[in-house]
């Protein structure tokens, strides 16, 4: 294909689509300030002996339990592992998605097919977040979804005079907050029962350098959700989710539905990397404009646990 051609094609699907915690370190143990090495080892010295006893009157002091008979003994080790686990916990999840885009966009009965593969949509990136802030009270999870794209080109028009540059600006803003309740919670695997919605925008703005003349629209919409999400660990270090959620059914549009299914490998307790592969498709219509849109493709990211 001519670059011409390519450029029209994209400049086509771009203006319609836009139209409308780390682990506890282990507490340091001292084997000499422990009762009962004092009591089993009688030929203790007097200064461990009065070591042994300033630590038993500063435990007291403080309300703490008297140590575990463990290796890693002391007040201060005891006290760390029987505190309760938090019942806030809190991760985020920036990612990169690099996807094909294909689908048809229409206004006023006329329809256009459209397909761009990742070249394209990145050759006219500008700005563009995305990431997951995953919150959890308890069993009560609260995952939030972003997806903000912003596109653009400068672009001169043949045949005509002095010049005249078209300037192009699309934006793609998609949330998807969500509520849900972890029906299966094991250290093995996890289960999440989710519902929310996707609030979708999608808006264009259109000027040329040698007038005045200037185009912007815009379209938003939201549909209701439903959904799940299965969180297994394969082994200490090595994880997989799997995710979905459908939703739509007329209310902002017809069909809306996404699915991903991800690896990841924790590098440090908090931190885990993941790859994997999301699918998501919608079919919107309102009045005289429709938007069948299906942006699938890999994606990788790092998962940060900050609670």
């Amino acid at each position: 294909m001519r670059t011409n051609q390519k450029f029209a094609v994209s400049a086509i699907f771009l203006g319609f689509l836009l139209l409308a915690n780390a682990c506890p370190t282990r507490a340091q143990a001292i084997p000499t300030l422990r009762s009962d090495n004092v009591l089993e080892n009688a030929s203790s010295s007097s200064t461990i002996s009065t070591a042994n006893v300033a630590a038993e009157d500063l435990a007291t002091a403080l309300g703490a339990e008297p140590a575990a008979a463990t290796p890693a003994g002391g007040g201060a080790a005891a006290a760390a592992s029987t505190a309760p686990e938090g019942n806030w916990h809190f991760a985020v999840s920036p990612y990169l998605w690099v996807p094909w885009v294909y689908g048809s966009v229409g206004a006023n009965g006329n329809n256009i097919h459209f397909y761009a593969t990742p070249d394209e949509l990145f050759s006219h990136f500008r700005f563009g977040l995305l990431g997951l802030v995953d919150t959890r009270y308890k069993r009560v999870v609260l995952p939030l979804d972003i997806i903000w794209l912003r596109l653009g080109d400068d672009r001169a028009l043949p045949l005509t005079p002095n010049g005249t540059v078209a300037n192009v600006k699309l934006d793609m803003f998609i949330l998807t907050p969500k509520v849900g309740y972890r029906v299966i919670d094991t250290k093995m695997i996890k289960i999440d029962a989710l519902a929310g919605f996707r609030y979708w925008h999608v808006g264009q703005n259109l000027q040329f350098t040698t007038n005045t003349l200037n185009f912007s629209g815009s379209q938003n919409w939201v549909d209701p959700l439903v959904g799940g999400r299965i969180l297994g660990n394969l082994s200490p270090k090595v994880e997989i989710a799997i995710g979905g959620d459908v939703g739509g059914w007329g209310t902002g549009s017809q069909l809306d539905y996404s699915v991903g299914a991800f690896l990841g490998y924790r590098i440090k307790p908090p931190v885990a990397l993941q790859a994997g592969y999301r699918y998501m498709a919608v079919d919107y219509t309102n009045g005289n404009k429709l938007l069948n849109l299906i942006i699938s493709g890999p994606l990788i990211g790092v998962t940060i646990n900050l609670k």
